[in-house]
């Protein structure tokens, strides 16, 4: 359920290893969680951030949740489909409704990150 090609973080983001960017989005327990989404707000292209730092919100029929980066970087890329389509989080949240990509500022993910099987069991 949670693919073994990226790392996930206690707050239900994953990031994903692409080059020399990170593509972040909400883990699938999150979505879950959050039930249908129906907006979400995400940062500009060129945006820095620090670690853990909140980065957009998503709102569901059930809440309002805010969205953090597990590292620091700069917004290289915002999926603008999401933003058209949130149900995107619902349908596809480690595929299609990914959030944004990032250039990190360390190209090694945090120690504190966990693995897939790590992640399963985590939210279990």
């Amino acid at each position: 359920m949670y693919p073994d090609d990226r790392v996930y973080s206690r707050e239900h983001e994953w990031l994903l290893r692409e080059d020399e960017d990170w593509v972040l989005g909400i883990t699938e327990y999150a979505q879950s969680e959050l039930g249908d989404v129906v907006f979400v707000e995400l940062p500009k292209v060129g945006d820095r951030f620090e670690a853990n730092s909140e980065i957009g919100t998503v709102e569901s029929v059930k809440a309002v949740s805010e969205i953090y980066t597990p590292v620091a970087g700069e917004v290289v890329e915002v999926n603008e489909k999401v933003i058209d389509s949130p149900e995107l989080l619902n349908e596809d949240p480690h595929g299609d409704g990914w959030l944004v990509r990032l250039r990190a500022d360390d190209p090694e993910p945090p120690s504190d990150l966990m693995s897939g099987a790590e992640y399963h069991e985590f939210v279990s």
